[in-house]
């Protein structure tokens, strides 16, 4: 915008104009004054002459006052106007707005009683028939290891410890945000996350999600020092009468959900309920705002959509190429404030998955790759092992959809400060439910007769429970005391697989999480450490993997151990976090 500059010289002119107007009156009245005092006409003139040469003085001081006032004031027009220019340049250029998470952690972990099945009985599986397992159909494999088992010659599996004394990460988020008018709001995060180190971005498979790198954790878990797209949607709100209105589509929220803010020392981080989903995906949300309607405290209900997997893109099975009738994976369900006053909560998440498939489309190094063909033409598939002793990194999609998932959770959260002190306390309890519909078709799955927490081709329905309670104490210096305890029955499985742990998500654990951790902050929320220890007492195998019937860890056999299996695990952190 061009500003016009006020004329000074015009106004000192005026001025001086009116100025001179001002003092001629009281120059005529000190004369008058003056000549009375004199007889002679030389005395008058005199006094005239002097009182000439005072009002002279005085017009002369208050020229040069009103001079080094216009310098003065012409100095303030132009500091504001590049006052204002700043701000126009400012609101035409700063869009959006940042914030800058950065986390430094450093975490020793000591794993007791891996369970893995010895060489010996790994090694049948890359030795012909009769003595192994490659080359065979998939009834001979099956029989051999019936027999094995009403034998009693599946060994038991080896046991042992393993240590990382430490190990260093750096976790980083840009989140942006943007207010086009009251009704359009943008979000967005760029994160990544990356162990000191290390850069591969890719890791060995040992038998767990996180293994694989896919869409669902990639800035959630540490791969590398590549920036992903993390969260990217708007949100679009009306009100309609009493009832706030919005719409929201893109790359959702939908980690570090709630309860995990009291141990991130943070606000909410996502809106699914971090006790059944802790998961990145694509979708859209509506949300209602009834509190006015139904007369209850932040009662509120938000329908949510989301896409888990999209079968027709890159895959074999794109375009119907291979033959394949997989489909995608579509997710509906609702988050609900039932009340909310301020301090204290109750809340419900319900959610459905419709067609799990067996596995995500990701990129991992598998310790032996398994593939099926007919070789001898006689119209049944042998199965082939091959180890990859090149540690070569493997492209994987799933194969099969094998059934859908319920799962629901209800949250209590309050605070104490009414009552006693500043006591946050949270507990939820939470439910899934398995329909498996059919055996997986990856051979290494379908050799196992694997499905939806089923085994040896068994679709049984399951039904799962977990409960997670927590409490946080204020202590001296603002810190605060947080302790946690989760636990989870034989059938619990969620779908948490981005959650931030570098041993795997705790509240999949099928048995026993305990958690202490102590917050210092040092500059408020902006700058804090937190102080940890967490202890995972596994009771069942393949918490967090929805393939394969979980069996009891103290009774697993070789079979049961093909991947390693964690008994014990202990954990101790100190992280350092800036957020602004």
């Amino acid at each position: 915008m061009k500003r016009v500059t006020p004329n000074f010289k015009s106004i000192f002119f005026l001025s001086a104009i009116v100025f001179l107007i001002s003092v001629a009156v009281p120059f005529q009245a000190a004369a008058n004054e003056c000549s009375k005092k004199c007889a002679t006409e030389g005395c008058k003139a005199k006094c005239g002459m002097k009182a000439l040469k005072e009002e002279v003085s005085a017009l002369q001081n208050k020229i040069e006052k009103l001079e080094k006032n216009d310098e003065w004031a012409q100095d303030d027009i132009d500091d504001l106007s590049g006052r204002l220019d700043s701000a126009e340049m400012h609101t035409a250029t700063d869009k959006v707005s940042f914030g800058v998470y950065l986390r430094t952690r450093a975490d020793s972990i000591h794993y007791n009683d891996i369970h893995a099945a010895p060489p010996s009985f790994m090694n049948a599986f890359f030795a012909s028939p009769p003595n192994g397992f490659n080359g065979a159909t998939l009834p001979q494999i099956q029989q051999a290891m019936y027999n094995m088992a009403m034998a009693d010659m599946i060994p038991d599996p080896e046991k042992y410890d393993a240590d990382n004394d430490v190990i260093y990460t750096n976790k980083f988020r840009l989140d942006m945000r943007a207010k086009v008018n009251d009704q359009l709001k943008f979000y967005g995060r760029l994160a990544a996350y990356k162990v000191y180190g290390d850069s591969t971005g890719v890791k060995f498979n040992q038998g767990s999600l996180g293994d694989v790198t896919l869409d669902g954790n990639t800035s959630s878990l540490p791969h590398g020092d590549t920036i992903h797209l993390e969260r990217a949607f708007f949100v679009y709100g009306q009100e309609y009468g009493n009832v706030p209105v919005s719409f929201s589509v893109g790359r959702r929220p939908s980690t570090d959900g709630t309860p995990l803010e009291y141990g991130n020392y943070s606000e909410v981080g996502g809106s699914p309920y971090a006790t059944i989903i802790n998961w990145q995906f694509d979708g859209a949300s509506l949300s209602l705002g009834l509190e006015d309607v139904v007369n209850v405290p932040g009662a509120s209900f938000k329908l949510c959509y989301g896409v888990g997997f999209e079968s027709d893109w890159g895959n074999s099975s794109s375009l119907n190429y291979s033959g394949s009738d997989l489909e995608d994976v579509h997710l509906l369900g609702f988050i609900s404030d039932l009340y909310n006053n301020g301090t204290t909560s109750l809340g419900l998440n319900y959610a459905h998955a419709f067609d799990i498939t067996d596995g995500f489309t990701g990129t991992t190094v598998m310790p032996f790759i398994v593939s099926k063909q007919d070789t001898n033409g006689d119209g049944e598939a042998e199965y082939y092992f091959e180890q990859n002793t090149g540690g070569y990194i493997s492209r994987i999609e799933p194969m099969t959809n094998i059934g859908d998932w319920d799962a629901a959770s209800l949250l209590l959260r309050t605070n104490l400060s009414d009552k006693v002190a500043d006591i946050d306390l949270f507990m939820a309890g939470s439910w899934t439910h398995t329909n498996p519909s059919q055996i997986s078709n990856n051979p290494f799955y379908e050799m196992m007769g694997m499905g939806l927490l089923s085994s040896n081709g068994n679709l049984e329905s399951q039904d799962g429970y977990s409960v997670y309670a927590g409490a946080l104490f204020p202590m001296p210096l603002n810190a605060r005391l947080g302790l946690e305890y989760n636990w989870g029955s034989k059938y619990w499985f969620n779908f948490t697989g981005a959650e931030d742990s570098l041993i795997g998500s705790k509240l999949a654990v099928r048995g026993d999480v305990y958690e202490a951790y102590y917050i210092q902050p040092i500059i408020k929320k902006n700058f804090f450490l937190r102080l940890g220890t967490q202890y995972y007492d596994y009771k069942y195998t393949g918490s967090g993997n929805p393939l394969g019937a979980p069996v009891r860890i103290s009774s697993a056999t070789a079979l049961d151990t093909i991947n390693p299996v964690v008994d014990e695990v202990w954990n101790y952190y100190l992280s350092a976090t800036l957020n602004f």
